[in-house]
């Protein structure tokens, strides 16, 4: 199966950079055809561009500088995101990487009178997310509701690619775990993923 990895940290050192490489390791172990795009790393511009927001109901939405990654997503038949939750939300890198990559004409499809949009992701069978999260699980649960689980799981999978195996997992109280409860963590990934 053919995996994407889109890795959302910009220090090499972090958490989540070990993390990624314990679970491109254990991907790979279990057979899956690993890509790994390392959005900071790669220098990739989050900002979407005037040619790309002015396509985005054209006839063809302008992907020359995003071709790559679009592709990419395209061929996956999973999808794995590593992020840090921040603000209880999306590093804007990723963010800017969704506005820019799933975009129309790939990712879906406008509806003609501008209603839901019409999936067009039917490859990927599978989408694991794995982020960390300075605050406690209580607070991302009851106080702010999940919201980075909510916007993936029903914005963006539900109006791309609505019958996907979703998993979510979320390291909590990241900046204060120890050695042992990150290796836990580790195990957790492998189990589910």
């Amino acid at each position: 199966m053919k995996c994407l990895v889109v890795v959302s940290h910009p220090v090499e050192e972090s958490l989540c950079q070990y993390l990624s490489a314990q679970t491109v390791e254990h991907l790979k172990n279990k057979g899956y055809d690993v890509n790994v795009i390392d959005l900071y790393q790669r220098g990739f511009e989050p900002s979407l561009t005037s040619a790309e927001r002015s396509s985005y109901y054209a006839s063809e939405y302008d992907k020359s500088r995003v071709d790559d990654d679009i592709a990419l997503l395209l061929e996956a038949q999973c999808l794995v995101l590593i992020f840090p939750t921040w603000w209880f939300g999306f590093p804007a890198i990723l963010k800017g990487w969704i506005d820019r990559v799933w975009a129309p004409g790939y990712a879906y499809d406008h509806d003609k009178d501008l209603g839901a949009l019409k999936p067009r992701l039917h490859n990927l069978k599978e989408v694991k997310v794995i982020t960390t999260l300075g605050s406690p699980w209580w607070v991302d649960t009851f106080v702010m509701w999940k919201p980075v689980k909510r916007v993936l799981k029903i914005a963006i999978l539900g109006a791309c690619v609505p019958k996907c195996d979703f998993k979510y997992l979320s390291l909590y109280e990241s900046e204060k775990v120890t050695k042992a409860q990150v290796e836990l963590f580790v195990e957790k990934i492998k189990a589910k993923f």
